[in-house]
C-alpha cells in the first residue's frame, strides 16, 4: 500500500533467412537452487501487488531550497512480487544462455533476454565474486504523458519488470508482469526565470528521484538476497538494472548527454549522418571520474564533466549501482526512433518530392486488403510503411527525373524497419539489418541532391547503426517496446487521473490504484478456486495453439442459396459452370489429363442451380516448425459484392487477390505459389454430393472460385524488390479461372497497380484492378508477408 513516509535527501545545485528455435545449447549455468520447500504449505494465492503495496513511501526531495514529493513502492518488494509470483514460476529464466541453428554452433540466434551477451558477461563478473548467483535483470521504463487535454496536466510514471520472465509474457498487459514503480515529480518551475537553470533543475530532480528509489539496488546487487519462486525453489538473487526504457529526449536525460548527441558513443554532431564510423561507447570509468569531482574539487566539477562529455549531474541514479553501464543499458525503440522518427522522416521527404495530386491519386487508387487502410489523411506511419513504396514506384520525379535511386533508398529504409522487428534474430539476419542500413547511407544522397534534405545531422538516424549490437546484448527489440508503456500509460496514469476530483490527485491516484489492484487480485484468486485451482497461466496461454483448422469460416453462408446466373452477374465468375465441371471430373478422377477432363466436363450436367455463398475467409498464417511472427496470426480474404448497407448507403464490391499453393509451395519464397483473384467462397450442396463423388473422394468443404495471374518471374525487379505479375486471359478474352480447394490459398496479397508515369483519370480502387494490366506484389502489409514473400 502507498503510506505517507517522509524522507529528505538534500543534493547541491546542479533473402533473408529467418531462423528458428533449433538446437540449443546452454554453456553457462549460475543459478543456485537450495533445498524446496513444501509449496502445498503456502495455500494462500500471492498477488502481483502483495509485497509491493505494503512497502511503498513517498519521499520529499529538496533541491535548491524546494521540496517535491515522489511517490514510490519498494523497488525490492516489486521484483519479489514478480519472482514469487506463482503465475510466472514455471517460465521464469534463471541462467544466461546460448542458442544456435546448427550443429556446428555458427549461427547464434537472439530473442529473449537470456539469450543475448549482456547476461551472459554480467553472469560471468558475478560469479568471480559471488559463484552461484541468479541474476534478475531490472527493466525500467520512463516516460512522461499528457493526462487532460487542456491545462496541459501530465504525469510521469515509471514501470518496472524483470528480465527472468519471457517476452511473451512481459508484453501481455492482462498478466500484469509491469509494475508501477512510481511517479516523478512534474513541476513546471514556474519561478525559475533562467531556462538553463530550469533545464538542470528538471534533471536534478529526475535523477535524485530514481537515485532514491533504485537505492536498494546497490547492495542487493553486490550481495544478494533469498528469493524463493512460487514453485518453491530458493535461489541467491541479484537483482541488477539491464536495461532503461524510454524514447530520445528520455535517453539524453537518462544519460546526461545533450540533444543532438548519441546517448551511447562519442560520434561528433556533424558525423550522425555517416555510417560505420569507428567511434568508441561513452567511457563509464571516465564519467564516473569526473562526476566523482563534485565531492572533491566543485569549482571545476562542470569544466570536468563538460570534457567527459557529460552534464554536470551532481549523483546520476545509476552512479553506484553494480554492474552497470548507463550507456550499454539504452535500448532501441521502434516506435519513436523508426516509425515517429525515420520513417517519418522519410514521408515528409516524398511530400515535398511530389505534388498532393501525384500522391492522392495513387493513394486513391490502392487496393483493399485485411491488413492495410485506404486513406491518407491521418494516417499513422506504421500504416504508411505498408504502401509507400507503391506509390512511389514508377512516379517520376521533377523534370522528369528518373525515380531509381530514391525508390532504392525507400526500400533499404523499409528493410531495415521491418527486420528490425523480427522476433529472433540470426547471424545472419543480423547481416542482413546492417546491409540494410548501409543501402540506405548508399542511396541517401538523393533527398539531398532533390533538395528534400540538406543535411544528415539526424540522432536518430545514427542510433540505428546501434541496433544490431543492442540486439546482440539484450536480446531482440520486441523486449522492450516502447509501445507496452504507451499502453500502461492508460491503465496507470489516465484511468488513475480520471477516478480523482483532479485537485490534489497524486495521493487520489496511489489509493485508487491500490484498491483497484486488490479487488483484481481476489476476482483473480475466486475465479481461480471455482475452477479448481488450474495452474494460472499454462503453455496454452504463453504460446496459444493453432486453431483446429488453418481456415477459420462462419457456422453458416452469408447467402445460403445464390443462383449460378447471380454469381455470373453480381459475383463476376464469368465461367463459374465450365470451372466447377472440370474440378468436379478431376477430383473424381485425378489420372485424368487436362484434355480429357475438360472433355468430360462439357458433358457434365451439374444437379443444381444455386451455392451457398461465404463472403470472407479467417487464414492462420502461423507455422508449427517456425516461430511467430506477430501476435495474432491471422490474415482475412473477402469477396463480396456491391451491396446496400442498414442506412441505405451504397458499399462497392471486394475481391481480394490471395497467394495460392500450387501444391509444392514452402515457408519461405514464392515458388510454387501464384496470385489469384478471389471471386467466389462456396460449397457444394451436400445432396449433389454423393452423386457427383465417389464415396471414398469426398470433395473439401469449402471451394473458391479464383481468377488467375501470370505466374511469378524468377527474380524481382532491380530496383525495388517487388515481383511483376499480369492478368492471365484465355484466347477468348476472359479471365483464365478455375475452382480450387480454400485450403490451398495461403492468406490474402496486396497487389500495387503499375500506373506508370500519369494515373489514369478513370482508375479507382474500385475498378484498378481490372483495367490496370500490371501490378506489383506488395510484401510489406505485414511482417508475414515481408518475411516469407521473398
Amino acid at each position: 500500500m502507498f503510506v505517507s513516509v517522509h524522507k529528505n535527501k538534500k543534493c547541491g545545485n546542479s533473402t533473408h533467412p529467418f531462423i528458428d528455435l533449433g538446437l540449443r545449447t546452454r554453456l553457462c549455468q549460475g543459478v543456485a537452487r537450495e533445498e524446496a520447500v513444501d509449496v502445498e504449505k503456502d495455500c494462500k494465492l500471492r498477488g502481483i501487488y502483495g509485497d509491493a503495496n505494503e512497502a511503498a513511501g513517498r519521499a520529499e526531495i529538496e533541491l535548491e531550497g524546494s521540496t517535491f514529493d515522489v511517490y514510490y513502492r519498494d523497488v525490492i518488494a516489486c521484483i519479489r512480487a514478480l519472482f514469487t509470483d506463482k503465475s510466472f514460476a514455471p517460465y521464469l529464466v534463471f541462467a544466461p544462455e546460448r542458442h544456435y541453428s546448427d550443429e556446428q554452433q555458427e549461427n547464434r540466434l537472439y530473442h529473449d533476454m537470456h539469450t543475448g551477451k549482456w547476461w551472459w558477461t554480467t553472469q560471468e563478473k558475478l560469479d568471480r565474486r559471488l559463484p552461484g548467483a541468479t541474476i534478475i535483470p531490472v527493466i525500467i521504463a520512463s516516460d512522461k504523458t499528457q493526462i487532460t487535454l487542456f491545462g496541459g496536466k501530465s504525469m510521469y510514471p515509471v514501470y518496472i519488470t524483470i528480465g527472468n520472465i519471457p517476452k511473451q509474457l512481459r508484453r501481455k498487459v492482462s498478466q500484469q508482469t509491469q509494475i508501477l514503480l512510481a511517479y516523478l515529480p512534474t513541476t513546471r518551475l514556474e519561478h525559475i526565470i533562467n531556462e538553463a537553470a530550469k533545464r538542470r533543475m528538471v534533471l536534478n530532480i529526475l535523477h535524485t528521484a530514481l537515485r532514491e528509489i533504485l537505492w536498494p539496488l546497490r547492495k542487493a546487487g553486490l550481495d544478494g538476497l533469498n528469493m524463493t519462486t512460487g514453485d518453491g525453489m530458493t535461489h541467491r538473487t541479484h537483482p541488477i538494472l539491464a536495461a532503461h526504457v524510454g524514447d530520445y529526449m528520455e535517453n539524453i536525460a537518462i544519460v546526461g548527454c545533450k540533444m543532438g548527441e548519441c546517448p551511447r558513443c562519442t560520434v561528433p554532431f556533424d558525423e550522425l549522418g555517416d555510417f560505420e564510423l569507428d567511434y568508441p561507447l561513452r567511457n563509464l570509468r571516465e564519467i564516473l571520474d569526473a562526476l566523482a569531482t563534485y565531492d572533491t574539487d566543485r569549482d571545476s566539477f562542470a569544466h570536468t564533466c563538460r570534457n567527459a562529455g557529460i552534464k554536470p549531474i551532481p549523483h546520476p541514479y545509476w552512479e553506484d549501482l553494480p554492474f552497470v553501464d548507463i550507456f550499454m543499458a539504452i535500448t532501441p525503440d521502434i516506435l519513436h526512433q523508426l516509425y515517429q522518427g525515420l520513417v517519418r522522416h522519410l514521408i515528409s521527404w516524398i511530400k515535398k518530392l511530389y505534388s498532393h495530386e501525384q500522391l492522392d491519386a495513387r493513394i486513391r487508387c490502392l487496393l483493399l486488403n485485411s491488413h492495410v487502410r485506404h486513406f491518407w489523411k491521418g494516417q499513422e506511419h506504421s500504416e504508411l510503411a505498408r504502401v509507400i513504396l507503391g506509390v512511389i514506384i514508377d512516379t517520376p520525379l521533377p523534370n522528369g527525373q528518373s525515380p531509381v535511386r530514391l525508390v532504392k533508398a525507400t526500400r533499404a529504409l523499409l528493410d531495415f524497419l521491418y527486420l528490425a522487428q523480427y522476433p529472433v534474430h540470426s547471424s545472419e539476419t543480423l547481416n542482413l539489418l546492417h546491409d540494410a542500413l548501409e543501402r540506405f547511407h548508399i542511396h541517401k544522397r538523393v533527398f539531398v541532391d532533390l533538395g528534400a534534405r540538406d543535411s544528415w545531422r539526424l540522432p536518430k538516424l545514427h542510433f540505428a547503426s546501434h541496433y544490431v549490437a543492442l540486439i546482440k546484448s539484450l536480446g531482440t527489440t520486441d523486449n522492450f517496446n516502447t509501445e507496452y508503456t504507451e499502453r500502461l500509460h492508460i491503465d496507470f496514469a489516465k484511468d488513475a487521473y480520471d477516478a480523482t476530483n483532479h485537485k490534489n490527485e497524486l495521493p487520489q491516484m496511489t489509493l485508487w490504484l491500490e484498491r483497484r489492484e486488490k479487488m483484481l487480485q481476489h476476482d483473480k484468486h475466486v475465479r481461480w478456486c471455482e475452477d479448481g485451482c488450474p495452474p494460472l497461466i499454462t503453455q496454452q496461454n504463453l504460446f496459444p495453439l493453432p486453431p483446429p483448422s488453418r481456415i477459420i469460416m462462419t457456422k453458416h453462408p452469408s447467402r445460403k442459396t445464390v443462383p449460378l446466373g447471380e454469381l455470373a452477374r453480381d459475383y463476376h465468375a464469368l465461367s463459374i459452370k465450365d470451372a466447377l465441371a472440370h474440378f468436379i471430373i478431376r477430383h473424381a478422377d485425378p489420372s485424368l489429363t487436362k484434355a480429357q477432363a475438360e472433355a468430360r466436363a462439357a458433358y457434365l450436367d451439374l444437379p443444381f442451380r444455386t451455392l451457398p455463398i461465404y463472403h470472407k475467409a479467417k487464414f492462420w498464417l502461423g507455422n508449427n516448425e517456425h516461430h511467430r511472427l506477430m501476435s495474432d496470426e491471422l490474415n482475412a480474404a473477402l469477396a463480396v459484392p456491391s451491396r446496400t448497407n442498414d442506412q441505405k448507403q451504397h458499399l462497392p464490391a471486394r475481391f481480394d487477390t490471395v497467394l495460392v499453393n500450387g501444391g509444392f509451395g514452402e515457408f519461405l519464397g514464392v515458388t510454387g505459389y501464384r496470385v489469384a483473384r478471389l471471386r467466389v467462397i462456396f460449397s457444394i450442396p451436400s445432396h449433389a454430393v454423393t452423386q457427383l463423388f465417389p464415396p471414398n473422394t469426398p470433395p473439401p468443404r469449402y471451394l473458391a472460385y479464383v481468377e488467375w495471374f501470370t505466374p511469378f518471374p524468377r527474380d524481382p525487379h532491380p530496383h525495388h524488390s517487388l515481383y511483376h505479375i499480369k492478368r492471365s486471359v484465355r484466347t477468348d478474352g476472359l479471365p483464365l479461372a478455375s475452382v480450387i480447394p480454400l485450403n490451398h490459398i495461403r492468406r490474402s496479397i496486396q497487389l500495387f497497380p503499375s500506373f506508370g508515369p500519369v494515373v489514369s483519370h478513370i482508375y479507382s480502387s474500385e475498378n484498378v484492378l481490372d483495367m490496370c494490366p500490371s501490378f506489383y506484389v506488395n510484401s510489406f502489409t505485414d511482417r508475414h508477408s515481408y518475411h516469407t514473400v521473398i
